[in-house]
């Protein structure tokens, strides 16, 4: 697969190319970033952001959604991206040795859109785009175990998405997938021992980029027009030797929903240490400890293999431990928004719960999670000598137990109360519904 193959399936992807059912779950996408993006404007990350992009601009063409205010493309990218992203309540495609989270590509694209006065074809048509690349990237290219984090991923989808908005021809859109592929990679430091902050941000960053990118390729920048074949290009240095199958709008159904804040690998233990709870009605103070066997890279990123998972003081570090989201989730039997605020974390019931957490892993749950599922087998010990278990093959909003509109609807409902009036949700869910028949302006008058 060259740079001119992936630039020449970003020129001849159309909306027309897309089935009804994928046009379907592009919309369910957006409408499950766009409630995960209401509920961020408040968090102090994404408060830093608008500062920022706010002293550096002072209007522009493009929505900062949520705020009164207004940025270039460039920097709404940025912005809106993180507010999407920072919650930890996004998408994710499950491939064997990446995950990357494919609606971070949304921020760019409908900031290039608005941006383009595009219609919500074109959007859908985009994302579509951005979506395909990022996941068979993410499959047929993992840079995890090179150093180098997902957002690498990204920012060549976002380009790509972008790309298609602004109407860049056959050899600009190779320019801009040059420029941004090769000025953008991230390391995994990011996401390795003492978590911060920016691991809710990076991506945004990497859709700010991306946007920067394909502005410049649209203005005359020539970029690398060999970015992944060239002599020391992205085969030779990020990735190793890869080829990608795309097919308009194949992979967006291979993204899962997350039905609980937490890291993705996290999903099935915590619905099924929730489910052990509800059912044995488990008093926490009886509970002498908790063991988790899972697959490797839950192990790997959110068990203690990059780094100590016990000591939790913040947000960024507790939706990366393993330890802590099964102690809270079983002392509260869910884990939502509410269990990461500051007075949560630090209570002590849940922080001396959290070090009787146990986390190994099983290699046959690894074979599994590499055929498709997302195992988990959880053992919870009880001080008079029972022990409960629990065992599961995926979470409900896994691709093999998918949520469907109404189920997307009604978590959308739960993020944003008290952020939206009654009018403006019900705008904003008709408008995403229908978005083919719409224009972007009209999707980000109610983001504004």
């Amino acid at each position: 697969m060259t740079t001119l193959e992936i630039a020449e399936f970003v020129q001849e992807t159309e909306y027309d190319d897309l089935s009804a059912e994928t046009r379907d779950a592009l919309k369910r996408r957006v409408l499950d970033s766009v409630g995960i993006a209401v509920a961020a404007e408040a968090a102090n990350p994404t408060q830093v952001v608008f500062r920022t992009v706010r002293e550096l601009e002072a209007g522009g063409e493009c929505t900062l959604w949520g705020r009164d205010a207004s940025a270039s493309p460039v920097q709404a990218a940025m912005h809106n991206t993180a507010l999407v992203r920072y919650l930890d309540y996004m998408d994710s495609f499950l491939a064997p040795r990446e995950t990357p989270h494919p609606s971070d590509n949304l921020g760019a694209v409908i900031a290039a859109g608005e941006y383009a006065d595009r219609s919500g074809e074109a959007l859908l048509s985009a994302l579509a785009i951005a979506y395909e690349i990022q996941a068979e990237l993410a499959w047929k290219a993992p840079v995890r175990d090179r150093g180098f984090d997902h957002v690498t991923h990204t920012v060549v989808s976002a380009a790509a998405g972008a790309a298609k908005l602004l109407d860049l021809d056959l050899e600009e859109t190779r320019d801009a997938i040059g420029i941004a592929g090769t000025g953008h990679n991230a390391l995994r430091v990011t996401r390795t021992g003492g978590i911060n902050e920016w691991k809710g941000i990076a991506s945004a960053n990497a859709a700010r980029n991306a946007v920067y990118a394909a502005v410049l390729a649209k203005n005359g920048m020539d970029g690398p027009r060999n970015l992944f074949e060239g002599q020391k290009g992205w085969k030779d240095v990020i990735s190793g030797p890869f080829d990608l199958e795309l097919t308009p709008g194949e992979r967006v159904h291979d993204a899962m929903s997350k039905r609980y804040v937490a890291e993705t690998y996290a999903q099935s233990a915590v619905e099924g240490v929730i489910e052990l709870a509800e059912r044995e009605d488990l008093d926490p103070d009886d509970v002498a400890g908790i063991k988790l066997e899972t697959f490797g890279g839950a192990k790997l990123i959110i068990g203690g293999g990059e780094g100590n998972r016990y000591e939790v003081e913040n947000r960024a570090q507790a939706d990366h431990s393993l330890p802590y989201m099964l102690a809270a989730a079983l002392i509260d039997r869910e884990l939502s928004l509410e269990q990461y605020e500051p007075e949560r974390i630090r209570r002590d019931d849940v922080q001396q719960l959290l070090r009787i957490v146990d986390v190994s892993e099983d290699r046959d749950l690894t074979d599994r999670f590499e055929d498709g599922e997302m195992p988990a087998v959880i053992d919870v010990a009880m001080d008079d000598g029972t022990t409960y278990r629990v065992e599961k093959e995926a979470f409900r909003g896994h691709p093999l137990d998918p949520l469907g509109w109404d189920d997307l609807e009604e978590k959308f409902d739960a993020i944003t109360d008290g952020n939206l009036t009654d009018e403006r949700r019900d705008d904003l869910v008709e408008t995403i519904e229908t978005l083919e028949s719409r224009d972007v302006s009209e999707l980000t008058a109610l983001l504004a």
